[in-house]
């Protein structure tokens, strides 16, 4: 299959949405180990808008330009890459590069595109799926019958988080700014969904009996509004601060309530860990997606080319569900 030699891909030339701009650039050959894809379309994701503001820096082996997860066809195969072909539609979990029209990814981290859906649909899985599935059901051990409460309830990660969650026999509540996102996340799932500009969630939560695991990206006064909102034995995992990671806190009903704190970054963890994500995913989250039980909730698209208004609707916060590029 032929490969361009050049492709388009977007540089981030500043700090501004403004910056990200179009250039030509040389086609990346895959490593043994990966396969390059032909890139029907990315996601953006947060971790983009603060690599562009220089708030996230990449890990040393990370490609520096920005798309953390793509869909679209293979064409070439590293010496070393098997179990996907030629001419295969599939999305990925890659570590950078993904504003392109191609993009080398471990092979481990390749996923086939689940029966029924688009590319588009397909490019916003990888981060979102491979994070929530990290978080509440490894790190935060989510049964079922349990509470999971669910912050940023309109962002992609918190869209992906309520129908996992009740796909998978737990109660969900989720905290959304405003009555549109408190509406989306009912009809995903949520038992109840809590306008955090007029109502308090730790008392909302604790109508419930508090939550067996919290799922937090805002941070700030949340971390302890969080672990009042907990119940005994609950896990509260964060995986951003968008309000802030210093705070001062009260540990004491950390220990009294036999809480378990935790959190953790995707893109800084080793291939082999991602690839036993993708296996799980692929076994048990795959399957539910090809039945449509659950379904990516795409808020907006746009050309590659006009990136910056990708970036410019993800950092005013009015999105609800995947921003995607697309570059056809």
């Amino acid at each position: 299959m032929a490969v361009a030699e050049q492709m388009r891909a977007i540089v981030h030339e500043s700090r501004e949405a403004s910056g990200l701009v179009l250039h030509s650039l040389p086609t990346p050959r895959p490593f043994a180990d990966e396969v390059l894809i032909r890139v029907a379309a990315c996601g953006v994701n947060r971790p983009d808008v603060l690599q562009r503001q220089g708030l996230y820096p990449p890990p040393p082996d990370a490609c520096e330009r920005l798309g953390l997860e793509v869909a679209g066809e293979i064409v070439a195969l590293g010496e070393n890459a098997s179990g996907f072909s030629i001419g295969q539609n599939v999305c990925a979990l890659v570590n950078g590069g993904g504003y392109a029209e191609y993009c080398t990814a471990k092979v481990g981290q390749v996923l086939p595109v689940p029966e029924g859906l688009s590319l588009v649909q397909a490019a916003a899985l990888p981060e979102t799926f491979f994070t929530v599935w990290h978080n509440v059901f490894e790190r935060g051990q989510l049964k079922p019958g349990e509470t999971l409460l669910v912050h940023g309830a309109a962002s992609g990660i918190g869209t992906t988080a309520i129908q996992l969650g009740k796909a998978f026999g737990a109660q969900v509540l989720a905290s959304a700014g405003s009555k549109e996102k408190c509406a989306a996340a009912i009809t995903l799932g949520a038992e109840r969904a809590i306008h955090y500009r007029d109502e308090d969630f730790v008392s909302v939560v604790r109508e419930f009996g508090g939550a067996d695991v919290i799922l937090d990206m805002v941070g700030g006064e949340y971390l302890a509004r969080n672990i009042k909102a907990a119940k005994p034995d609950g896990r509260i995992i964060n995986i951003a601060y968008l309000q802030g990671s210093k705070v001062e806190l009260d540990f004491m009903p950390v220990m009294l309530k036999r809480l378990t704190l935790t959190g953790s970054t995707l893109r800084a963890q080793n291939p082999e860990r991602k690839k036993e994500i993708a296996q799980q995913l692929l076994k048990k989250v795959w399957p539910l997606l090809s039945a449509k039980q659950i379904a990516p909730v795409i808020a907006a698209s746009f050309p590659l080319e006009r990136a910056s208004e990708a970036h410019a609707l993800m950092e005013s916060n009015r999105h609800i569900g995947k921003i995607i590029l697309t570059t056809e």
